[in-house]
């Protein structure tokens, strides 16, 4: 769509430290169209997803009821109330890869008598120099029980990863009847009642495996369709209705990796169509891939450009799978589950046994932005999300080392847009200048792959609540502002409120030591009518919450 001229009477509005301006041609444009719908936008698009890596349980979440770090019941008090602020609605655990090495009944019983465990990412060279500690050796001190009691103290459901790759369907099954199974009705109710739930559980939300392709036993698509039936048939369900999420590809802005998707699909639905019933979702994994040192603090505006185009390649992802899953569920019974997506740098900031950890920046919550941006422009094709990962680790929300604790940009960014949840997404067509990405040495890609490759200016989405519309908008340029035509089509706004999330410095973060380095910021919004200016600033995350007339 090609810029258009200002059309009617506006009212210029300040945006973090913006001065009004008389009006003239816009330099961009945002449409909000709130006649053409495009889904509920499901709190579980928000979702988080913990796994025992590096210091994520032991150390992040798990400080143990003996703790001088503030604490519920061992679990890390500060982490628990800034996730009641988020409205977390959904939390994945244990893995990851982790997940398809756990046996799950070492994390039950009393703690003292659960076995220590060698951690899957033992095998790792940086964890090979650090010393002996829980990331190395599990001792299974957080368990079901303890996951629960956390996603219970957080508001959220708990979404479980299956051991595929070295447990059996029986297993499975068991487990299951642990979480949900009537008090008193059962050994292992009884042994959960010990645990300290006399009730269920009620688990909703089980995978099947995780990364099956890779480190989740390499299997071919059509032999984890074999798994993925097995592990289904006649689980216990206990009144409920199960909700089982199967393990779909690895993909990348190069390969999206649609082969898996419909391999799998294809050998479940030969043998048996009506088994799309029991297929919940179909997940996907997408990780942002780093350019120049790999560092996530030391970038270059190249490398800033690059990260935010691989993260905008989650749109056209999304597209191409559920292009691919129509093919074989005409009647769109099964909806895609994005449940690992985030940023991931090279360089380990807090410590040897920190494995994947870095301190989040700017970059990193514009990453953010522009992912739950396409999640919220894909409402209808989505039923879960979960970003990876929670803590100490790649695209963290919090650091948290001992006593102390910290909430980085993403953090801010997951706070911002909490206003989409349970929203109408409508449709938003943007413009503004584009920007061209340059080819980066050692990006993992040849010269000519990159060559010719830009990024859009501003890009959003738009959620409907009644009379409030939440609109939020990505301003991926690192040095220019863009004053912008917002245009509503099919309502009008008598007042507004705004939040910037935006720094001078495209490297800015949060740290122990500048806690509040960057902080999301009220600005003054007096905005009416169907028509008006607004100034988003350089490197910057804005959300408007418009009431309308």
């Amino acid at each position: 769509m090609k810029r258009r001229e200002f059309l009617s009477t506006t009212l210029a509005v300040a945006a973090a430290g913006a001065l009004s301006r008389p009006t003239r041609a816009a330099e961009g444009l945002v449409e909000v169209l709130l006649d053409e719908p495009i889904g509920e936008i499901a709190p579980e698009l928000h979702g988080q997803f913990t796994e025992h890596i590096g210091e994520v349980v032991y150390g992040g979440i798990w400080v143990g009821e003996d703790s001088t770090v503030p604490n519920i019941g061992g679990i890390r008090k500060a982490l628990v109330e800034r996730l009641r602020q988020l409205r977390v609605p959904v939390i994945r655990w244990p893995g990851g890869c982790f997940a398809d090495t756990y046996n799950w009944r070492d994390g039950i019983g009393p703690r003292a008598q659960r076995p220590v465990r060698t951690n899957f990412w033992d095998n790792t060279a940086q964890l090979r120099e650090a010393p002996a500690g829980p990331e190395k050796y599990d001792p299974n001190t957080f368990g079901t029980a303890e996951f629960m009691r956390f996603c219970r103290l957080c508001g959220a459901q708990p979404y479980v990863a299956v051991n595929v790759r070295s447990q059996t369907p029986l297993d499975f099954d068991e487990w299951v009847e642990y979480c949900n199974s009537p008090a008193g009705s059962t050994t292992l109710a009884r042994t959960r009642a010990g645990d300290g739930s006399d009730g269920p559980y009620n688990v909703l939300y089980w995978g099947i495996g995780n990364e099956s392709w890779g480190c989740g036993g390499h299997f071919q698509p059509e032999e984890y369709s074999v798994e993925f039936r097995r592990f289904t048939v006649y689980v216990p369900d206990y009144g409920l209705k199960l909700r089982f999420i199967a393990c779909g590809p690895g993909a990348d802005w190069r390969n999206p990796a649609t082969s898996w998707t419909r391999g799998f699909l294809e050998n479940i639905v030969a043998k048996n169509p009506r088994i799309l019933d029991t297929i919940y979702g179909l997940s996907m994994h997408y990780y942002c891939g780093t350019t120049g040192k790999g560092d996530s603090l030391d970038f270059t505006t190249d490398d800033w450009y690059e990260a935010l185009w691989q993260a905008d390649a989650m749109d056209p992802l999304i597209t191409q799978h559920w292009l691919a899953m129509g093919d074989y569920d005409k009647d769109r019974k099964v909806k895609l589950v994005v449940d690992e997506w985030g940023a991931w740098h090279r360089s380990p900031v807090l410590g040897s046994e920190y494995l994947f950890s870095y301190i989040p920046s700017m970059r990193d919550a514009l990453v953010t932005a522009i992912t739950l941006d396409a999640f919220n422009r894909h409402a209808e094709k989505l039923a879960m999300c979960n970003d990876a990962q929670l803590v100490n680790n790649i695209n963290t929300l919090f650091l948290a080392v001992e006593d102390r604790f910290v909430v980085t940009p993403i953090f801010h960014v997951f706070d911002m847009y909490k206003s989409h949840q349970g929203g109408r997404s409508v449709r938003v067509v943007c413009d503004a200048p584009t920007i061209p990405v340059r080819p980066a040495e050692t990006a993992g890609n040849t010269h000519a792959e990159k060559e010719g490759r830009s990024l859009w200016g501003l890009g959003g989405s738009a959620s409907l609540h009644g009379k409030t519309l939440v609109i939020t908008v990505v301003n991926t340029s690192a040095s220019e502002s863009r004053e912008t035509e917002v245009s509503l089509r099919g309502g009008s706004a008598k007042s507004a409120q705004a939040t910037v999330l935006a720094t001078s410095d495209i490297h800015a973060h949060n740290d122990f030591e500048h806690p509040d380095g960057v902080q999301p910021k009220a600005v003054p919004a007096e905005v009416s009518g169907s028509h008006f200016t607004w100034t988003f600033p350089p490197a910057s995350v804005t959300k408007l919450e418009l009431q309308l007339s």
